[in-house]
């Protein structure tokens, strides 16, 4: 997904298009990227169906019950041919005006719930499109991550080293890529050997007269990782080490190690 995708769907036009809150040169903007990108098309087509969805669900009637109740509350046809007396007549208005704001009551509650479902509704749907705005987020910070990781791969001053197991540890392979002009150091972790859980794989930079724990490494770890930067290491080494790791090297061969370039 490229920046421009990003910028625009970071942006509220595409919302603001949907509710018709958009004047002439965003509609033709909004349509163009709609018809020019399939990324933006998936999006205006789910948050359209969403739309559609809930206005269709929450489309209020009002109860069937309600007009026939009114008009059968409002019924003046005599039931006998006797002639109303006056306090008949008031009594039977009563009853009818009591009937008739019963019936207004019910349908009140009943829209009020109606239109709370509503909001709750609505409410869904701007926080699913907040998540999707926070993944978009996420996605292209990553996506700057990678880019910054493939920019120093890719610089000549970055010196590439491949550690491979001796014959404790037959199939560990790890890569590491060291860069002394700007100090960063990262390394990828390509297969590590099964170990007991009470053990590690530990990585280490070997100095003068000491040994720079690096960070523990793990099957779960298989991705390029940015580790310490050691001015002047000599060497990587990697050894096993009790789980959890070590602040010293212990004292039993490495299961790898390669010498570093010296910086004339």
């Amino acid at each position: 997904m490229n920046d421009k995708i990003i910028t625009f769907l970071n942006s509220d036009l595409l919302n603001n298009y949907l509710i018709g809150q958009t004047n002439a040169s965003e509609t033709l903007e909004v349509e163009h990227y709609i018809s020019e990108f399939p990324e933006i098309k998936k999006a205006y087509d789910t948050l359209q169906d969403k739309l559609e969805f809930s206005s269709q669900l929450n489309a209020v009637k009002a109860p069937k019950l309600v007009l026939s109740n009114v008009l059968d509350a409002l019924d003046d046809k005599p039931v006998i041919a006797l002639k109303p007396k006056r306090t008949r007549k008031w009594y039977s208005l009563a009853i009818a005006a009591s009937l008739t704001a019963l019936m207004l009551g019910v349908s009140s509650v009943y829209l009020y719930n109606q239109n709370k479902q509503l909001s709750s509704e609505n409410q869904t749907i701007a926080d699913e499109i907040f998540d999707l705005r926070s993944d978009i987020a996420n996605n292209n910070s990553t996506l700057t991550q990678l880019l910054e990781q493939f920019k120093q791969l890719n610089n000549p001053e970055t010196e590439k080293y491949v550690l491979k197991g001796n014959t404790r540890a037959k199939n560990l392979k790890t890569v590491a890529y060291i860069n002394p002009e700007e100090k960063k150091s990262m390394i990828d972790v390509v297969s590590l050997p099964q170990l007991p859980d009470n053990k590690v794989y530990q990585i280490w930079a070997e100095l003068q007269d000491k040994m720079v724990n690096l960070g523990v490494l793990s099957q779960a770890d298989r991705r390029l990782q940015e580790i310490p930067y050691t001015e002047d290491a000599l060497g990587l080494s990697i050894s096993i080490e009790p789980k959890g790791g070590s602040q010293v090297r212990s004292n039993d061969t490495p299961v790898a190690e390669i010498s570093l370039k010296l910086n004339d």
